[in-house]
């Protein structure tokens, strides 16, 4: 298998194990502030693209500028997204069912970095595009039958499109190498020598999960700025 929502979850797992292990609740603090850096840098890069396109930074734009779709791997395992939309105006809120994420720190046994996860993400993501949009989370399957978001005052109308742009989707290998360095990134400007050590460990783990010619290829990230858009 190659680039996937799986490994680009083991990514931020594995993460969380070793700045949990060696920092504690420090650990675990930068682990959040990495996720949320993560997350809105992505979606500052889908706000650059809407606006080079001329479109509002409202919901539906936000809905249209993700960056990402369910790879067919991951669908083809039962894991794709499921969801059902439980209210469309004046809020907007989803319940997921079903979440690549969620299978695999489930799968890892970390149940409690998922959650830490989970439930900021999506929030920075949508904070990154436009700080005015009130993303929630108020649940999610680590600890709940099924997730909660709600984007409060949404906009949204039945003919609203939220279909996604082709032209905004970036692969999985883009997204896998993203999130191994911006978490390396803050690991380092938190902890210095000793969040190297532990981004290194981290790429040692993903060759063995996923082989060395995977890992060589996040590794070939490195100059890559991930606040641009391309």
């Amino acid at each position: 298998m190659g680039f996937t929502e799986l490994s680009h979850a083991f990514i931020a797992a594995k993460y969380y194990v070793y700045l949990k292990e060696i920092f504690g609740d420090r650990g675990e603090a930068a682990f959040l502030h990495a996720t949320r850096y993560y997350g809105e840098q992505r979606g500052r890069r889908m706000a650059q693209r809407a606006i080079r396109d001329g479109k509002p930074l409202t919901y539906e734009t936000y809905c249209q500028y993700g960056e990402w779709v369910n790879t067919e791997e991951v669908k083809a395992q039962g894991f794709g997204n499921q969801s059902e939309t439980t209210s469309l105006s004046p809020d907007f809120q989803i319940h997921i069912h079903v979440c690549p994420w969620h299978t695999q720190f489930k799968n890892m046994g970390l149940p409690e970095a998922g959650l830490l996860y989970c439930k900021d993400l999506d929030a920075s993501i949508s904070r990154g595009f436009n700080p005015e949009i009130r993303y929630e989370v108020s649940q999610t399957l680590h600890d709940h039958d099924y997730c909660i978001q709600t984007i409060r005052n949404a906009g949204l109308t039945p003919e609203s499109n939220m279909a996604k742009n082709p032209a905004g989707l970036r692969s999985f290998e883009y997204h896998c190498a993203h999130s191994y360095w911006a978490y390396r990134e803050v690991c380092e400007a938190i902890f210095g020598e000793e969040g190297t050590r532990i981004a290194e460990r981290v790429l040692d783990d993903f060759a063995a999960e996923y082989g060395k010619k995977m890992a060589d290829t996040l590794a070939g990230y490195a100059r890559t700025n991930f606040n641009i858009a391309d």
